[in-house]
């Protein structure tokens, strides 16, 4: 295995560890009490942003020979049918007021606390997260985009189960009220029957997701060295 491989897998570990590790409620409640709500953020900002920059600049010049199964036209054409979903989750995520982000739990107290994306998933942003870097791992087949995508996979829906727990001890019938009406898994909460469509809603994150998804494939190339078509 060569030093940029094994760097990658390390930072990747890295990244992982501290997203989960200092959203953790123990660790973020001894953190917080004394750093304040405002250091503890500038705090996970600046290991958030070092741990990304390794993590990047490692797989920039890990070996992708090292391959885990072949990427051909099956599944190399994936992230074409993935990404337009996924970035419209997170172009909604964006657009509408999370009631588990920092500083909107008010949301949870309007007569409909789930709208636009939210209908979909209560994670819009991590599961536009999770499903752009499960996309890239089939797609790639080799182990440093193992090693990459998949530390985003673990971390965007890792850190969406442990924001589910947190928000629930944190808020209780408040958040459990918000909960039975969405669905962790994308699309659940609908097919039951507990959520309903809103077409209208879902006008501007398509048209936002939708035209970055355009953007990206003529960029593509020029910003990753990779064709995706």
């Amino acid at each position: 295995m060569d030093t940029a491989l094994l760097a990658t897998g390390l930072a990747s570990a890295a990244f992982v560890a501290s997203h989960l590790g200092l959203s953790a409620t123990p660790l973020r409640a001894t953190l917080v009490a004394r750093l304040g709500e405002t250091g503890f953020q500038i705090l996970y900002g600046l290991v958030a942003v070092l741990t990304l920059g390794t993590l990047i600049a490692a797989y920039s010049q890990a070996s992708h020979q090292v391959y885990l199964w072949p990427p051909g036209p099956g599944v190399r054409h994936l992230p074409l049918l993935m990404m337009p979903l996924a970035l419209i989750l997170i172009a909604g995520g964006v657009l509408v007021p999370n009631p588990s982000a920092t500083g909107m739990t008010g949301a949870l107290d309007r007569p409909e606390p789930a709208q636009g994306v939210l209908r979909i998933t209560r994670h819009p942003v991590m599961w536009g997260v999770g499903l752009w870097a499960a996309a890239h791992v089939l797609a790639n087949g080799d182990l440093a985009s193992l090693l990459f995508f998949g530390g985003f996979l673990l971390t965007a829906l890792g850190g969406a189960a442990h924001l589910d727990r947190r928000m629930a001890a944190a808020q209780g019938d408040r958040w459990r009220r918000f909960a039975e009406a969405t669905s962790f898994v994308p699309f659940a909460a609908l097919l039951a029957g507990r959520q309903r469509w809103a077409w209208a809603e879902l006008r501007r994150p398509a048209l936002w997701g939708l035209g970055v998804f355009v953007l990206l494939l003529v960029l593509h190339p020029a910003l990753f060295g990779v064709r995706p078509y």
